[in-house]
């Protein structure tokens, strides 16, 4: 019974390359077009709060103008003695403004505090659809690996029937069998090469789909590794939840900005000009000037726009809570569901071997039948077809397991 057993386990060649889950996953964060945009956003934002920052720097403007005017400053009275040249309806001035703000109660550290939090939120949106991806990369890379485990099971039972083959023309140069007995194992062969260019087709189709989003080149001849059993930790996190979380921390980050608008603003100010006429209305000539002082600004009543703003931001908030909810609630049903389909399946494997065992016997008591004369080749064929069947089964159950407890980890968090 051993060799029956034997004849159907899969061997690898040493020279093939080796793909494994975690390398899959690993290419896909690295080579997938939105995995750039991490770099990216944190350039973005750096510059975002530098530009942020100008606003505590000193501001220079050049202003000038030409005006001509309908009337001008005259005096009322006329002093005897003394002339007073009219001022020109035509007037003219150049400035040199210069700005410097002293306080704005912190609105220019919390809009940069914002500006941060807003990227570290844009950055980990990359990495939850990075992450989602992995769900994606467990569908190709299983499904490689199932084709590739029947080739090889299709394989090893071809390999078996040539050397039954021999057999029985050894047997029929004897005359202990008819012709047809071969015959019936040839036929089974090129069923077996049918069957092996189908999956070979299909195997190569998801190996390229997978190449796509790995971006790197997987040959069709490379070994596929069944994962090792790993389980989650409670302390894992999705990337779901710390998304959620931070989304969170910027809209908090909104109200301090909002809070902060409501501050005076204070600031010192310059001016140098040249004009006509200069700060002295009365004195009809190009002169220079300058003024200098402190400035106060403070929108003392708003009509409650401020309290408006907050209480929409806390109503984002609650939707945010609210989708986390909804995201725990869905991912602890999805561990629930992961968890009974594991122990289905390791029930299942726990079967196909009794079934193989089982399948093992018949096939060796119908080969020496079939040698004896007792039954035909196609019935010997029947039993060899199911002990493969029930192989075959088992491999199923195996790449099936190994898929469910990958998708119990994406979902649990690792």
């Amino acid at each position: 019974m051993k060799k029956y057993l034997l004849f159907l386990i899969p061997f690898f060649s040493l020279a093939q390359e080796k793909v494994s889950l975690q390398s899959c996953y690993d290419e896909v964060e690295k080579n997938y077009p939105v995995a750039s945009q991490y770099s990216l956003l944190a350039e973005k934002g750096e510059l975002e709060t530098v530009s942020i920052n100008k606003a505590k720097l000193p501001k220079l403007d050049v202003n000038a103008q030409a005006t001509y005017q309908s009337d001008v400053t005259k005096m009322p009275i006329s002093l005897p003695g003394i002339s007073v040249d009219p001022l020109n309806k035509d007037q003219y001035k150049a400035t040199l403004d210069a700005y410097q703000l002293l306080y704005n109660g912190g609105f220019v550290k919390a809009s940069a505090d914002l500006k941060q939090a807003q990227t570290k939120t844009e950055q980990q949106q990359v990495a939850v659809t990075l992450y989602q991806l992995k769900a994606k990369v467990n569908q190709l890379y299983f499904t490689v690996l199932l084709l590739q485990e029947r080739v090889l099971l299709l394989q090893s039972k071809k390999d078996w029937l040539q050397k039954r083959i021999e057999e029985v023309k050894v047997g029929v140069k004897h005359g202990a069998l008819l012709p047809s007995s071969e015959q019936v194992l040839q036929a089974e062969v090129l069923k077996i090469n049918q069957q092996i260019i189908e999956l070979n087709a299909d195997k190569e189709k998801n190996i390229e789909n997978l190449s796509l989003f790995t971006g790197t080149i997987i040959s069709d001849n490379s070994q596929f590794e069944i994962p090792f059993e790993y389980t989650a930790t409670d302390e894992t996190v999705r990337p779901e939840i710390t998304l959620f979380n931070l989304q969170a921390e910027q809209l908090d980050f909104n109200k301090k900005v909002i809070a902060k608008s409501r501050f005076p603003k204070i600031s010192a100010f310059a001016q140098l000009g040249y004009g006509n006429p200069g700060l002295n209305m009365l004195k009809n000539s190009f002169e220079t000037f300058y003024m200098t002082g402190v400035k106060l600004n403070w929108n003392v009543f708003d009509w409650n726009k401020t309290k408006t703003d907050k209480k929409v931001l806390d109503i984002a908030k609650n939707i945010v809570s609210s989708e986390k909810e909804t995201f725990e609630l869905n991912q602890k049903s999805q561990l629930q569901e992961n968890e009974k389909e594991i122990r289905k399946v390791e029930q299942l494997l726990q079967k196909d071997d009794e079934i193989i065992n089982l399948r093992a016997e018949i096939a060796q008591a119908s080969e020496a039948q079939m040698k004896h004369g007792v039954i035909t080749t196609a019935d010997y064929l029947v039993e060899v077809t199911n002990l493969f069947d029930a192989q075959n089964a088992k491999k199923v159950h195996e790449v099936q397991l190994a898929l469910t407890k990958a998708n119990y980890n994406v979902i649990k968090g690792n």
